[in-house]
């Protein structure tokens, strides 16, 4: 696998971290279903894949990012497992709406373990790991790597201010009502 088919399987892997983010906020924001803690934190999961891949995008691929991502995935995927088995007895409902059947916390589940998979299938190819000709721009002078990691940024920068709407400077409600600052800042007038 050549520096720029590596780069541009971790473009695409960006797209797709940035996709389960997008749809996360559009379901947030379209069907007005907050975030429960245990989501929040698999978003940061999903951001922090994200870091890994936004770290092979502008300096080239590296054990070091694959690893970071692993670690993400596991997070991710601990967390989502943990929401499973919460939601898994009978009689103790579910949180959010079902997406083809699932509920988020399981798709979440099912895509930390194509993170997972798709992470070792890429580190057992060295040659990406190869002097890349294009290392005197970043991104390896690709644009679809720019606009990939750019898209992933913006969202991340979202993530964190949608939590801190969410949340505001303490503790996540569990279950979450109504977005804390703004009802704090309301509160204060």
């Amino acid at each position: 696998m050549t520096p720029d088919l590596s780069r541009t399987l971790n473009a695409l892997g960006a797209f797709a971290v940035s996709l389960v983010l997008v749809l996360a906020y559009a379901y947030q924001f379209s069907l007005d279903e907050l975030p429960c803690p245990l989501c929040l934190l698999q978003r940061v999961g999903f951001v922090a894949v994200g870091v890994g891949l936004g770290l092979n995008l502008l300096y080239g691929a590296r054990a070091q990012h694959y690893a970071l991502m692993l670690l993400a995935a596991l997070y991710g995927g601990s967390v989502s497992i943990r929401q499973i088995l919460l939601h898994i007895v009978p009689g103790t409902g579910h949180y959010g709406s079902p997406v083809m059947g699932l509920h988020y916390y399981t798709w979440a589940a099912i895509c930390f373990f194509l993170v997972l998979l798709g992470t070792a299938i890429m580190l057992m190819f060295d040659r990406q790991y190869a002097e890349d000709t294009n290392t005197q721009h970043r991104f390896g002078g690709s644009h679809l790597a720019k606009v990939a990691f750019f898209v992933l940024l913006a969202l991340a920068a979202l993530n964190a201010v949608s939590t801190l709407i969410e949340c505001g400077p303490g503790i996540c409600a569990d279950p979450p009502t109504s977005y804390k600052l703004i009802d704090e800042l309301g509160n204060n007038d």
